[in-house]
């Protein structure tokens, strides 16, 4: 049985740190993700958001023996506390969508999964899910390497992850849409 990591976002295409064995898999719990983030470098990140779009997520296994080691490898990759990594089995209650997770888990046999739980929202309001609006203003305000940043973010977002602020984003950034699939930029 093995412990996995779900990703949405930059794990996918940067791993970093992170013990990833092998590809990243399509077909993990559909999760409701957002671009509703603000990270440290001023990009609108993916996060899980209690009314956001219903999306498949990926997996990967990690080589790991334990719980506990994949939750340290993962903070790590992150730069964030313990605490904000999600986990299955869990003692610890209140992360979203944990029950869809376990359910999702138990079908596969893994023993063990993990995931970035950071909460949404912009630095003056963690916790709140910021209005479209208020993203599109955001990003307005970047310029130079910061929205570049924000656009490649958002361009290497996996397919699947068909968020509702995701063509709006697009359409700020200057990224082609071609029906309701964006082309991949590196």
């Amino acid at each position: 049985m093995s412990i996995v990591c779900l990703g949405w976002g930059s794990l996918i295409w940067d791993p970093r740190s992170l013990p990833v064995c092998g590809d990243w898999k399509s077909d993990g719990p559909v999760l409701p993700l957002e671009f509703a983030r603000q990270s440290q470098d001023d990009r609108v990140t993916l996060v899980i958001t209690p009314d956001g779009a219903p999306c498949p997520s990926l997996w990967t296994e990690l080589s790991v023996a334990t719980l506990e080691e994949a939750i340290a490898a993962l903070s790590a990759r992150e730069g964030c506390s313990p605490d904000s990594i999600g986990r299955w089995p869990s003692m610890t209650p209140g992360f979203l969508q944990i029950d869809t997770i376990g359910a999702w888990a138990a079908r596969r046999d893994i023993a063990g999964v993990v995931w970035t739980a950071l909460p949404p929202g912009f630095r003056h309001a963690r916790g709140q899910v910021p209005a479209l609006d208020y993203v599109i203003n955001h990003l307005r305000t970047l310029n130079g390497d910061a929205r570049e940043a924000a656009k490649s973010y958002v361009a290497r977002a996996p397919l699947q992850i068909a968020t509702c602020y995701r063509p709006a984003l697009e359409a700020e950034l200057g990224l082609a849409s071609e029906g309701s699939a964006s082309p991949r930029r590196s």
